[in-house]
This record gives structure tokens, C-alpha cells and sequence, in this order.
């Protein structure tokens, strides 16, 4: 039998360029290898308040821009079609330390930007137990394997140490602790801050988005960040991020030169930024394509994800079946 991936993406709307080339490309492409499980992690975000509507829209154009992408309908589901993760978090939260959680780092991350920049500084508990959530996330489905980057390892410790005090606790060997699954992935900046890393959260400029139009990108890449040195054998970080870019789009070759002309002080930086413009077009022109049907047919592929919830649901109800028996709760699933 082939082992089980989990994974799961906030919906924060479209993707971009470093969700492509960091994580979702390395999803398409084990689909064959794994019996892979991909969750739109819609109670996440909740954390902090979000507008209903927005929220809703976001979570569809994800989906849209991941069946795009390449992934399969039948491996992804709507995490709040799953209350199981909820009843689940619950469980394994009575199996997680105060101080393991309040030592996570986007915790303690989160909780200090909304005490220094919000009027309310209301932090919620949300918050707080959110690494529980993912720890449901990652269990309920007896996942083998985690595809993550060394960033987010503190997330996946924490699910391996609740599953091993919940095993111990009751003296069973029902959790597998999940591996990482470390890829060679590369981690894309920011095109104006190449010292941070892409996000949307710092605005538009400083990311690509998957889907963008063609004039959108030759702009952003055209105003990317170089540097305004002399050469040298030490490749600025702006330079460095383009070339990056380049190498995970496909033109390693094309990488290399440049890499040369710069050392060699003979690069023209806008001769590198349209070589970059040019091989994202070109890789994303047949998402953009497919995306297109998609969109056309909103209602129905939503529907279809609807229908792959429940499907993958019943494997959430049969641990949850489960664990409610070894705790000695009354179960909401009679055994099938």
C-alpha cells in the first residue's frame, strides 16, 4: 500500500509564485507516488477576524488555482466540511502541554505584531491552539508523511509529541508519528525585500502571483530589487532571488550564464529581469489556460470538492470512531 501524505494551505486567495515553487509543484508531482490527502485549511484563518464573504471567495479561488496547477479533485477536501479535525484538535489539545504551545513560534510571533500594531490587542485563543488544529490535521488521517520545510518543523514535532503521549496515556500504539517529507525546494523572496521572504501580506510589489497577467509580471520583475554594486564573487541577494527563479522555472543553463556575467561584472540586469519575466510566462501560460475552463464552471468543480470532502470524511469519522473508544467517550459514528 502506499504511504499516506497529508498537507494543507491557509486560503489566502490566488497563489503565488513562491506557493508554486515551494510547496504545490512538489504536491503535483508525489500524487503518484503517495496516497495524498490535500486539505484547504479554512479554520485557520479564523485566528483573526475575517470578513465572511471574503473568506468564502478566497477558499474557491484557491481551489480553482490548484486544480489548475495539477491537483487532483478527488485528493482535496474542505477542511470545515470535516468538523471531525474539530472534535479531534479537542482530544489531542487534553494531550498537549500549556508550555509546549505557548513556546510555538508563530505564537509568540502573531501574538506580538497584533500587541504592537492593533487597537484592540485582543489576541484570541484561537490562535494559541492552532498547532493543535494542525496536529488533527496531520493525525486523523494516520498521515506518514508531511511535506514541510525546515521552517515549519516546530509545527510537525508538536503533532509527533501528542501522538506519542496520547499512545502513551492509554498504553496503545494507535498514532504513527508522522515524518517530514523534505524536498529540495527553493525559497522565493520577496522582489522588492529580497531579504524577507514572498508573501502577500507585504503587499503587492513584493510577490507574483500565479495567475497575474502577462504586463503585471514583466512589470513586478522589471522593478525587482538588484543591487548597485561592481561584480564581485558574491551575488547580491536581489540578484541571487532572480536567478533562483530562473533555476526553478526550468532554465538552469540560462541561470548559470548569468551567474557568470555577474561575476565577471558583464551583467545587464535588464537583460536578466526580461530572461525571468519570460520563463514565469511561460511556465504558468497552461495554468492560466485551465484555470480559465474552471472559472467557467465554478459551481460544479466546487460542488465536485464538496463531494470529495465527504468522501475523504468518512476516514476522519473511523479515527474518530476510533480514539473515541479508547478515550471512553460515546462515539458519533456507529462502526460500519
Amino acid at each position: 500500500m502506499k504511504k499516506i501524505v497529508l498537507s494543507c494551505i491557509q486560503p489566502s486567495g490566488s497563489l503565488h509564485l513562491g506557493n508554486w515553487l515551494g510547496a504545490i509543484q512538489n504536491w503535483v508531482a508525489i500524487q503518484s507516488d503517495y496516497e495524498c490527502i490535500y486539505g484547504l485549511a479554512d479554520l485557520h484563518p479564523i485566528t483573526i477576524h475575517q470578513d465572511p464573504q471574503v473568506l468564502r471567495h478566497n477558499t474557491e479561488e484557491m481551489t480553482l488555482d490548484l486544480l489548475a496547477t495539477g491537483i487532483e479533485p478527488s485528493n482535496l477536501f474542505f477542511q470545515s466540511c470535516i468538523p471531525e479535525h474539530a472534535l479531534l484538535c479537542w482530544v489531542l489539545g487534553c494531550n498537549a502541554s500549556f508550555g509546549q504551545l505557548k513556546r510555538q513560534k508563530q505564537f509568540q510571533e502573531k501574538s506580538k505584531l497584533i500587541m504592537e500594531t492593533s487597537s484592540d490587542k485582543f489576541v484570541s485563543g484561537g490562535l494559541f491552539y492552532y498547532p493543535v488544529l494542525q496536529a488533527a490535521d496531520i493525525l486523523i488521517y494516520h498521515a506518514h508523511y508531511v511535506p514541510v520545510g525546515k521552517d515549519q518543523e516546530q509545527h510537525l514535532e508538536l503533532a509527533r509529541n501528542v501522538a506519542e503521549r496520547f499512545n502513551c496515556q492509554f498504553g496503545i500504539r494507535y498514532f504513527e508519528a508522522p515524518e517530514p517529507l523534505f524536498t529540495d525546494v527553493p525559497k522565493l523572496m520577496s522582489l522588492t525585500s529580497p531579504d524577507k521572504k514572498m508573501s502577500k501580506s507585504a503587499g503587492d510589489k513584493h510577490y507574483i502571483g500565479i495567475f497575474e497577467n502577462d504586463e503585471s509580471i514583466i512589470r513586478k520583475v522589471r522593478s525587482a530589487k538588484t543591487d548597485c554594486g561592481d561584480g564581485g564573487s558574491a551575488i547580491s541577494l536581489g540578484v541571487e532571488n532572480l536567478l533562483t527563479i530562473l533555476s526553478a522555472t526550468g532554465f538552469t543553463d540560462l541561470k548559470n550564464q548569468f551567474a557568470e556575467e555577474y561575476t565577471s561584472g558583464k551583467l545587464q540586469y535588464s537583460v536578466l529581469k526580461n530572461a525571468v519575466a519570460k520563463a514565469i510566462i511561460e511556465m504558468i501560460t497552461p495554468f492560466r489556460d485551465k484555470r480559465k475552463i474552471l472559472s467557467e464552471n465554478r459551481e460544479k468543480v466546487i460542488n465536485e470538492v464538496i463531494e470529495s470532502s465527504r468522501n475523504i470524511q468518512l476516514r476522519a469519522q473511523e479515527t474518530v470512531r476510533e480514539v473515541c473508544e479508547i478515550v471512553g467517550l460515546f462515539s458519533p459514528f456507529i462502526k460500519v
